[in-house]
């Protein structure tokens, strides 16, 4: 049986470990959440577009095989980015959306959707694995991104 002086210095030890156990992070805000979705969505397009454009850059060697790959990658997740952009991921910290982004809503959305087209026309395209025609779509693509990203993304 534990004696008076073992409880006097276990009681306090107890409380310090619940107090620290209520101080934790609370779970992430739907903001925060949505902020995260969305930002994984970009890496993993990022993942596929960057060795897609050291190939129409000529950097590495043109594989159609790889290029249609990750082509259809990039066509099946654009359309995952709207639901990124949810109105309680407007202030989140570590968005660099910026606010002109919330305020021209409807400007942004048409230029995401031309994304989502312009990677589904890349997809199509990179699928007759002509070179010329795939550099060619590529490029289309990633400018449709770059025009988005210099209105509505701090760098």
């Amino acid at each position: 049986m534990p004696t008076i002086r073992a409880l006097r210095l276990a009681i306090p030890t107890l409380l310090l470990a619940l107090a620290a156990t209520g101080t934790q992070a609370q779970a992430p805000s739907k903001g925060e959440q949505t902020l995260k979705y969305r930002k994984a969505v970009y890496q993993t397009l990022v993942w596929n577009f960057a060795p897609m454009s050291a190939m129409a850059q000529g950097k590495v060697p043109f594989n159609a095989a790889e290029f249609e790959m990750r082509a259809a990658r990039v066509a099946a997740l654009t359309p995952m980015l709207a639901e990124g952009y949810s109105a309680e991921s407007q202030n989140v910290t570590g968005s660099k959306a910026k606010p002109e982004l919330w305020s021209n809503r409807a400007d942004f959305d048409a230029k995401l959707q031309d994304l989502v087209d312009r990677s589904a026309t890349l997809a199509t395209v990179a699928r007759g694995r002509d070179e010329a025609k795939t550099k060619a779509a590529f490029f289309d693509t990633a400018g449709t991104c770059k025009a988005c990203h210099d209105k509505y993304k701090a760098d």
